[in-house]
């Protein structure tokens, strides 16, 4: 029975509308048209300015005829164009689908595929890997878009059908750009790393681009008009939101097209950076830079890392640097981050082994997430509280993915019981702070990147002098964690490690080659399954 709060308070255009994180710009450009949007350089561009190239972008789209739900696949550096490409692409109701520009041509032949893609915007210095896929592609025949970086000399060729200023230069600065129908609608297109053969696509909905935009801007404490530097890839789950983000509180991007030390010191102290985000190597590149690139900053700097967890000494070592790192963990799935090792100012009190202790825990719940949780699998009730009952992490709420595109048994397999299911193993601690244990998938997460231990064992086990390979992750201080390949060879026959490593070159996108190789028998159970928690120790040590 229908009660009085139910009766003739329905939905209309004056008191419901789609979230969805293009009113963002639309709002900056309007309230602060002449703040500082973007900074790559020497350009700048205003709020107002970006605004309407992205206009003028949605508008050069919609007149080549890319239409609602179809895909725009952009092969691109940190650069203006993808920031313009996150809205002017679903400005049309269209799909945004960020390549990964670190992969090989096999693979970004297949995403270009399995999302159809319809016009690929593609930056020059990646020519040969996008022109090498376009001749492996089956069924996508996109058109292609050139960016040429006006503010750099970047190797490559033009292989498009016209390059991107060009493209946008007759398009409407005024074009009445297009609202979701739904906030359910598709925003953007990631794919995942490919732990068990081909990526999975994962699509966003701008439901939860809008939520993780804010909850990214709350999670940072981020102020009115912070600046923001791109040492993030922003094809990495859409730069985990941010390039939405800034937008909320009128902040300005300072692109950095190669994420190198006297470029960063540059921008840190030149543009009065405020946060950044980055993989452990990030970490690095900023403490290991000769003494006359690092600059002295006038503030602390908030830098935001996920991935392995930093060991003390690298804290400590960013802290006298000028920085503060809070530690992050998330996946693909659910648009980055979506956890936060929320510090607590009691802390700071422990002594540094326990300290440490600590900020190995990945965390609690973002304030956009509705729920997280350590459970068992098989019974799906939470394990106990106590730090050492092992459990799935799990994730429900508005910023976990829509699924994976025409894959609707991986979707439903991540769904089952109304949680999706991470595929990383950890505990719960009584706090309720989570920490992983290990990961269900034995993938290695590397400088950010997630690498597949079966992709590089399966290209291994197709060396003609290898009988058996098992690949782990070997914990390092610069990169997080790299590849350890420990290998058995054929009777009879002799390998270097040298050689396998160039064999893997030949055969993997390189940042998924082991950096190091251990000739030895394999630990195996009596049925001869592969014990690799061995090897972990093993490559520990």
């Amino acid at each position: 029975m229908a009660n009085s709060y139910d009766t003739d308070l329905d939905k209309n255009p004056a008191n419901y509308q789609p979230l969805t994180p293009l009113t963002f710009l639309a709002r900056s450009a309007a309230v602060y048209p002449d703040q500082s949007a973007i900074i790559h350089g020497q350009s700048r561009c205003t709020y107002a300015q970006f605004y309407t190239r992205c206009r003028k972008l949605a508008s050069a789209l919609a007149k080549a005829g890319i239409k609602k739900g179809e895909t725009v696949s952009a092969m691109l550096a940190n650069t203006p164009a993808m920031l313009e490409a996150h809205y002017g692409v679903p400005m049309t109701g269209a799909v945004l689908n960020t390549l990964n520009t670190r992969l090989d041509a096999q693979i970004i032949a297949f995403s270009l595929d399995h999302g159809n893609t319809r016009i690929l915007i593609t930056d020059k210095e990646f020519s040969a890997t996008v022109k090498q896929a376009l001749t492996l592609t089956k069924t996508a025949n996109p058109i292609v878009i050139d960016y040429d970086d006006p503010e750099f000399d970047t190797p490559g060729e033009r292989i498009g059908n016209v390059e991107y200023e060009e493209f946008i230069k007759d398009g409407d600065a005024d074009y009445d750009w297009l609202m979701p129908d739904d906030e359910w609608q598709a925003i953007s297109l990631n794919y995942t790393s490919g732990t068990t053969g081909n990526p999975k696509g994962v699509v966003y909905h701008h439901r939860g681009a809008y939520l993780l935009a804010q909850g990214n801007a709350i999670t940072a404490s981020m102020q009115k008009h912070p600046v923001y530097l791109w040492t993030l890839p922003m094809f990495h789950c859409n730069g985990w939101c941010f390039p939405w983000t800034m937008s909320v509180i009128g902040g300005t991007h300072v692109c950095l097209r190669w994420v190198r030390a006297d470029a960063i010191w540059q921008a840190l102290a030149d543009h009065q950076v405020t946060h950044l985000c980055g993989a452990p190597i990030v970490m690095s590149t900023i403490l290991n830079a000769p003494e006359e690139h690092k600059r002295k900053l006038d503030r602390v700097v908030e830098f935001f890392t996920a991935a392995a967890p930093p060991p003390e000494a690298v804290l400590a070592a960013m802290a006298d640097a000028g920085f503060n790192v809070t530690h992050l963990y998330g996946l693909t799935e659910t648009y980055g981050p979506a956890v936060v090792n929320d510090w607590n100012a009691d802390w700071d009190a422990l002594d540094s082994s326990e300290r440490a202790t600590k900020k190995a825990r990945q965390g609690v719940r973002y304030a956009a997430l509705e729920a997280l949780d350590v459970i068992d699998p098989q019974t799906m009730q939470p394990v106990p509280r106590d730090g050492e009952t092992i459990g799935e992490v799990m994730f429900r709420g508005n910023i976990v993915m829509k699924g994976y595109l025409n894959n609707p048994a991986a979707t439903d397999e991540a769904f089952a019981g109304g949680w999706f299911h991470s595929g990383d193993l950890g505990v719960m601690h009584a706090d309720g702070y989570i920490q992983l244990k290990d990961r269900s998938k034995d993938i290695i997460i590397s400088g950010g990147e997630n690498i597949s231990s079966i992709e590089v064992e399966d290209a291994l086990y197709k060396h003609p002098a290898i009988q058996a390979a098992a690949v782990v992750a070997k914990p390092d201080d610069k990169w997080g964690e790299t590849p350890c390949a420990f290998i058995e060879l054929k009777p009879e026959t002799t390998l270097s490690a040298e050689e396998v490593i160039s064999y893997c070159r030949e055969n993997l996108a390189h940042f998924k080659c082991p950096r190091h190789v251990v000739f030895a028998e394999l630990p195996k159970t009596s049925t001869g399954k592969i014990q690799k928690f061995k090897l972990r120790e093993m490559a520990r040590q």
